[in-house]
């Protein structure tokens, strides 16, 4: 199965004030996931954040709020956005999921088996996921391999979503996100 935008919703899970400094490369998880969500903005694919009790954890980080020209935030105290209760209904009418943020092995983990189990076809973003521990990603990546998540990387999002070079975005995006040095 590939990547279809007008299928897919760009989920960002909980990449919040106090939580991102304990990942195991915050700057570059938030330069990965900013380059991200503005593609996403390009290919007109809808986002949403989820933010993990924002009055403890603080909100989303401004800069990824910018980058999406907006999006809805939802608000859970349930590692899993399905088990939170969360999505709105403009996601959960999607067939495809298109999952990044914190932490690999815990939110972004349940958030993804959770929607298997609904039979949304779920894509985890590797390059822009992250946790306080190297091991704990690894596993969390495997683990939703195994249940049948795809494992995908930004330029997958990208290329999928585009299906052709003759793409009326194809040229501007090409030019903006994948000249040069990547975050």
């Amino acid at each position: 199965m590939l990547i279809s935008n007008d299928q897919a919703t760009l989920l960002v899970v909980d990449v919040q004030e106090k939580l991102i400094s304990a990942m195991t490369d915050p700057g570059g998880t938030v330069r990965r996931i900013e380059w991200l969500l503005k593609v996403c903005g390009e290919l007109e694919i809808p986002i949403v954040f989820s933010e993990q009790y924002p009055r403890g954890l603080g909100a989303t980080l401004a800069e990824l709020k910018e980058a999406a020209g907006g999006g809805v935030v939802v608000e859970k105290v349930h590692f899993s956005c399905v088990a939170g209760n969360c999505l709105p209904a403009s996601l959960l009418a999607r067939e495809q999921v298109i999952l990044c943020g914190i932490e690999t092995h815990v939110c972004v983990l349940q958030t993804a088996l959770e929607l298997r189990a609904l039979g949304k076809q779920v894509f985890v973003v590797e390059d822009a996921t992250d946790c306080r521990s190297p091991y704990s990603h690894g596993l969390g990546i495997q683990r939703m391999r195994d249940a049948g998540v795809q494992i995908v990387t930004r330029e997958m999002v990208v290329f999928e979503s585009l299906h052709t070079a003759s793409h009326e975005k194809f040229r501007s995006i090409s030019k903006t996100f994948l000249v040069g040095e990547q975050p």
